[in-house]
């Protein structure tokens, strides 16, 4: 595990942490460029709708900002969570833990619900390209915010195991910043594809 620094946060207080939060950043890099791809496919292919729906004929305002608020609300637990770790309270840890990940599990029913309705109105993956991009978009996004959860849940059971140390620090710390990002990317989703998409 090597040598603790008690003079930091404990998420970096060893060098191995360090070492993994900083290849956690370089995978978020892979991230951003997967995520990019996408974006630029979905602004590409926005238009080429055939005869299928619209973008303005089939989202609906409120699962998108119901969607918004949940997420952004788990953002904030999460910070949470990572403020109480820091003041070494277990409890909290796990309750804003928990908070976060009930928030993400609301946030992919409403999802769930959203792209039944899509299918419902005739905007199935393969109705057209605006179609196929948007769920591809849209799916990789979910099924990111999915993987959240199996891996916060496993966290929390560590957490629950083995209490606050090094280990379990670094692993929640590297679990925050995932979680942020997907945040991040559904700011993005929001603006330029829903709020475009209405306009």
């Amino acid at each position: 595990m090597g040598k603790v620094n008690n003079n930091v946060p404990l998420e970096y207080s060893t060098e191995e942490n360090n070492l993994k939060i900083f290849g956690f950043w370089t995978f978020l890099g892979a991230e951003i460029m997967l995520f990019g791809t996408l974006f630029a496919s979905y602004f590409v292919l926005s238009g080429r709708t055939g005869d299928g729906p619209t973008a303005a004929e089939i989202f609906e305002i409120g699962p998108v900002l119901a969607e918004t608020f949940i997420l952004l609300t788990s953002s904030f637990t999460i910070g949470l969570a990572i403020h109480a770790m820091r003041l070494g309270s277990k409890k909290a840890t796990l309750s804003f833990m928990g908070i976060t990940l009930l928030l993400g599990a609301a946030f992919i029913s409403v999802e769930i619900y959203e792209f039944i309705h899509y299918v419902h109105v005739g905007a199935g993956i393969t109705t057209s390209a605006f179609t196929s991009a948007l769920l591809t978009t849209l799916g990789t996004h979910g099924l990111h915010v999915t993987f959240g959860l199996f891996w916060g849940i496993f966290i929390m059971i560590q957490i629950a195991k083995r209490g606050l140390n090094s280990v379990t620090a670094g692993k929640t710390f590297v679990f925050s910043l995932y979680w942020h990002f997907l945040d991040v990317v559904w700011i993005f989703i929001f603006s330029f594809i829903y709020l475009k998409g209405m306009m």
